[in-house]
């Protein structure tokens, strides 16, 4: 199988690295979490006019028409920057439950504005005590006239607390549906969570919220459910994308520090155990990068086996590897590696909270575990 990009492909990686170096440094995201922005709609607007907010979806859509890999060849470009903008929770996982489950004027409504730039979606699946489970929510929503009112309580909604539109999941009489709500809509109760890698969250609770029947993405039952799961696969293949972008950051970062950093006349990256514990750390990010590639070709497959294997492989590496690279970087940082001035230690919160977004790596060994095919040791 040929690997190799294409030149449309490598094209938008020159292009997502060129933007980050102008428009989106570190220093930028430090700016933004000390004024407890979530991001800048300017820098939204701008990724819209570029054509990324489009990517995945169908040209009916007002799409692009790409694909999974080209998600990842812009969140991975976007990790290696700590960009805040919520691409991963409104383009990938809001965005394609919308564009999936929703109708053309639902795509018109909702989807086209965001995206233009103009507007942020967030996908509200997570319940407290749901531990991944988003086949069976306990937020209601029950007939209400013409409509639907929605009741319940809704945690750790990624990029919740900057959104417009909130595609919410709920049990109905028929099965799961999937329906879009106001954020500060009537009966919306929304409240800003800090995260531990600064990006933010929300948690929502709805009391009676009524929507129109307008608002409910396609039919409930069995096909809303499916869309829900192929969504929170994508989303886990876009994690691991962008891991892959803060853990070659970490990489870059800490060879250069062992180049410069002296200690007895010479620079520390001349002793030899430094030198090993560096090409463990690049081992690890190219083998982070094969799965990584790997589930992205595959986040989108049709056969719900194969795609799962594929994503969660991916997902338990982003845990294991993560984890051995952060840990390099911050010790062979030495003490500045612990302190909050040093970027290095906003690279080691951001990969930790990829490692438990949509799913952590207990999690996603498990479900592999439990899949056919597969032969425990």
């Amino acid at each position: 199988m040929d690997f190799e990009p294409t030149p449309e492909q490598k094209m938008l990686a020159e292009t997502v690295a060129s933007f980050v170096k102008q428009r989106s440094p570190v220093e930028r995201f430090r700016k933004l979490r000390a004024a407890g922005q979530p991001h800048d709609p300017e820098v939204w607007a701008h990724m819209g006019e570029l054509g990324w907010l489009s990517v995945p979806f169908p040209e009916e859509a007002g799409g692009f028409g790409g694909g999974p890999v080209e998600v990842a060849i812009i969140l991975e470009g976007l990790g290696k920057a700590l960009a805040p903008e919520p691409y991963l929770a409104s383009v990938v996982l809001a965005g394609l439950a919308l564009a999936r489950a929703g109708s053309e004027a639902q795509h018109e409504r909702w989807l086209a504005p965001m995206i233009e730039g103009q507007s942020v979606l967030a996908l509200a699946w997570a319940e407290r005590d749901g531990r991944y489970d988003a086949s069976q929510p306990r937020l209601s929503a029950t007939r209400e006239g013409k409509g639907w009112a929605l009741s319940g309580e809704k945690v750790f909604v990624l990029g919740g607390q900057a959104a417009d539109q909130l595609v919410v999941s709920a049990s109905t009489p028929d099965g799961l549906g999937l329906f879009v709500v106001d954020a500060d809509g009537p009966g919306v109760d929304r409240r800003p969570l800090r995260t531990i890698d600064g990006h933010g969250a929300a948690r929502l609770r709805l009391d009676g919220a009524v929507v129109e029947d307008d608002r409910r993405l396609g039919e409930p039952g069995p096909a809303s459910l499916a869309v829900l799961q192929r969504v929170l696969d994508l989303g886990a293949a876009a994690a691991c994308a962008e891991g892959l972008g803060v853990a070659q950051a970490m990489l870059d970062m800490t060879v250069a520090h062992l180049k410069e950093r002296e200690q007895f006349g010479v620079p520390i990256g001349s002793f030899q155990v430094l030198q090993h514990r560096a090409v463990d750390m690049f081992v690890e990010v190219q083998l982070l990068r094969s799965m990584s590639m790997m589930a992205s070709l595959r986040a989108d497959e049709a056969d719900d086996e194969l795609r799962r294997r594929s994503v969660s492989a991916a997902k338990a590496k982003l845990g294991s590897a993560g984890r051995f690279v952060s840990q390099q970087a911050i010790q062979l940082h030495g003490g500045i590696g612990i302190t909050d001035e040093h970027d290095i230690g906003l690279y080691f919160k951001r990969m930790l909270a990829l490692n438990t977004m949509l799913g952590d790596e207990q999690h996603h060994v498990e479900r592999l575990a439990g899949l056919d095919g597969f032969v425990g040791g």
